[in-house]
């Protein structure tokens, strides 16, 4: 039926789709099986093999060997079965008897071509899952195929990769043809065969990309402890040398800056903050707010809180647009920071001062104190433990009670003080505001006066009286 070349053409396929010759064999068996049960009827106890000597694939019907028949179709007289098939088999044995298959012709053919395709499709699936299975965590290059409800399909080669709308960066647009760099975050198995699930927002794939780029990374000399990222905008990363002689920062940023520029390239502009990592809580916070500069750190430990204080003037940098700065230093030491201007920290030292100074000799350096131990304003001041002010020099338990409740009062008197300040903001911007409104249209009063005036002008006064006409005096 397949001919002699059928080995052939199985170590062929084998070879082109790279698939084991094992599962072609086994399709053919399964191809043969349906046609014959197609032929003899389902309920026939048959089996196929495949016969690698003489290149076929071979159908066998099990019969019960008995010394009198009385079911031909299942059953064979023990000494036809001894003479043709085993001469040591016995009554009661099941034995194979082969069948006939010459008259099969195009049908068998048909369904083998079809279940064949099938298996193929299926082993390559199966390869495919597996090569992309072991390449989970890898970045992979692909082009952009075509847009599927927001999700971008990839062209991988031998496989397509998807790009939810998720895992897409805002702002970043792609067209068919364009050619991509994603990082492989899953890999499942559904029915139209494997699932290739790509990011290009995660951590991992920043970190593979400066992975890539940066050969101390590979050298494992320098490695990345910690990284955040807000995709498209901004990302931070914290890095560490192994080797005293090497700088982690300027191995990452590389000669004029050509290794960081490739990964900002590939992330299309965003901007990414390089720090050194340290095991200083107080020193790595401030190195993950830059480029803000940092006048003081006070650590609470038991919260696992800073309270950073900065310059007036490097407040906005520190805290960044909407936040960002501040946010990412956050993700990247996993520390709450709280940041505040210097001129902030000096009011709050005047009104903690304002509480202490109810017990003699008390003022700004038991102030300040409190601000070391984490006491940040006057409500703290009201709610702290009585043992946290006996501790300071020259307060016992009635001076550390006398305080508490002066803090107290001041909390009201203070909060009616940003109450009225508030409300003198509110009223000096409503001011500003109508000044900036009366300004403007006496403006456009004084532009509508000059052009009224200038509209009311004869023309003579600009260009003189008309010339004569000198045909109108001739004719008169």
């Amino acid at each position: 039926m397949f001919g002699q070349n059928l080995k052939r053409e199985i170590d062929q396929i084998a070879k082109d789709k790279g698939i084991d010759g094992a599962e072609i064999t086994g399709a053919l068996e399964e191809a043969m099986l349906q046609a014959a049960r197609k032929r003899f009827g389902q309920e026939k106890e048959i089996e196929a093999r495949y016969n690698d000597e003489i290149g076929e694939v071979e159908l066998f019907e099990f019969r019960e060997v008995v010394e009198n028949i009385s079911d031909r179709d299942s059953q064979i007289l023990i000494g036809e079965a001894q003479r043709d098939y085993d001469p040591d088999v016995e009554v009661g044995d099941e034995i194979g008897v082969k069948l006939d298959t010459t008259d099969f012709g195009r049908i068998l053919a048909q369904a083998a071509k079809q279940v064949i395709i099938q298996r193929i499709r299926d082993a390559e699936r199966g390869n495919t899952f597996d090569e992309y299975r072991d390449r989970k965590g890898e970045v992979v290059n692909g082009i952009v195929r075509r847009f599927e409800k927001g999700s971008i399909i990839v062209d991988l080669g031998r496989a397509e990769g998807i790009i939810p709308a998720k895992e897409q960066v805002p702002r970043e647009s792609y067209r068919p043809g364009d050619r991509v760099r994603a990082y492989v975050m899953d890999v499942s198995k559904v029915a139209k065969g494997p699932q290739i699930i790509l990011t290009r927002t995660s951590i991992e794939f920043l970190v593979k990309l400066f992975e890539q780029e940066v050969p101390e990374m590979y050298e494992k000399i320098v490695s990345i402890e910690s990284a955040a990222r807000e995709p498209g905008g901004r990302s931070k990363i914290s890095v560490v040398s192994r080797d005293s002689d090497v700088d982690p920062v300027g191995a990452c940023v590389g000669m004029k800056g050509s290794r960081v520029q490739a990964v900002v390239q590939e992330l299309r502009g965003e901007r990414i903050d390089i720090v050194p990592w340290s095991a200083d809580a107080a020193r790595y916070v401030c190195s993950a707010l830059a480029p803000a500069a940092v006048s003081k750190v006070i650590i609470d430990e038991t919260q696992n809180a800073m309270d950073v204080i900065v310059p007036d003037d490097q407040l906005s940098l520190a805290i960044g647009r909407r936040g960002q700065n501040v946010r990412l230093a956050v993700q990247l030491t996993g520390w709450k920071i709280d940041i505040k201007s210097e001129s902030t920290m000096r009011e709050i030292a005047e009104w903690l001062s304002k509480a202490v100074s109810v017990v003699e000799g008390c003022g700004d350096p038991e102030a300040d104190l409190l601000l070391q131990q984490g006491v940040m304003s006057l409500e703290d001041l009201a709610d702290c433990a009585p043992e946290v002010l006996t501790q300071l020099p020259g307060i016992d338990e009635a001076g550390a009670q006398s305080i508490k409740t002066k803090a107290t009062e001041l909390v009201s008197v203070k909060k009616t003080a940003d109450e009225e300040k508030a409300q003198q903001d509110v009223e000096d911007e409503e001011r500003q505001r109508a000044e900036a409104k009366a300004n403007a249209a006496a403006a456009a009063a004084a532009r509508a006066s000059a052009a009224e005036d200038a509209s009311d002008k004869p023309a003579s006064d600009e260009q003189g009286d008309p010339p004569a006409d000198p045909a109108a005096d001739s004719q008169e």
